[in-house]
């Protein structure tokens, strides 16, 4: 591939990569993970993950791959950047998953937040679906006129 990646070939999965190298540039990640470099630095700016530098190159470590692979699984499961450093730090910490947790895309999670979660996303549904049946309402007595 051209540009300044370090590595050449990718698979179809992003976070199986990570088994294949060691180093990513900045560009990588965010190629393999459909993110903009603004968000790799962002998530580096609140200390999600933590690239080591070579010059003012970025140099993503297998570990930083797979940080980012659970913070946007975090992301996709509509939790918040502050619970997600909150689960890494306690994964740091545990070093795996700890007892009374499950693991939900590779991110462990206590019962009770999993509860609160599902609670959480079940009410933003319920709005939702709301607001389309207003929506689609007034889009019927638009037709209507």
């Amino acid at each position: 591939m051209a540009g300044s990646s370090i590595h050449e070939s990718r698979s179809a999965d992003p976070a199986a990569d990570a088994d294949q190298a060691s180093d990513f540039t900045i560009s990588d990640l965010a190629r393999d993970f459909g993110v903009t470099l603004r968000t790799l630095r962002f998530y580096e700016s609140r200390g999600l993950i933590a690239p080591s530098r070579s010059g003012m190159t970025r140099i993503y470590s297998a570990r930083d791959r797979a940080r980012l692979a659970l913070i946007l699984k975090g992301k996709q499961l509509g939790f918040t950047l502050v619970e997600i450093r909150a689960m890494l730090a306690n994964e740091d910490k545990k070093g795996g998953a700890g007892e009374g947790a499950a693991s939900v895309g590779g991110l462990q999670l206590s019962r009770e937040q999993i509860v609160e979660q599902l609670d959480l996303l079940r009410s933003q549904r319920a709005e939702i679906e709301s607001a389309i049946a207003e929506l689609e309402g007034s889009l019927t007595r638009l037709g209507k006129a």
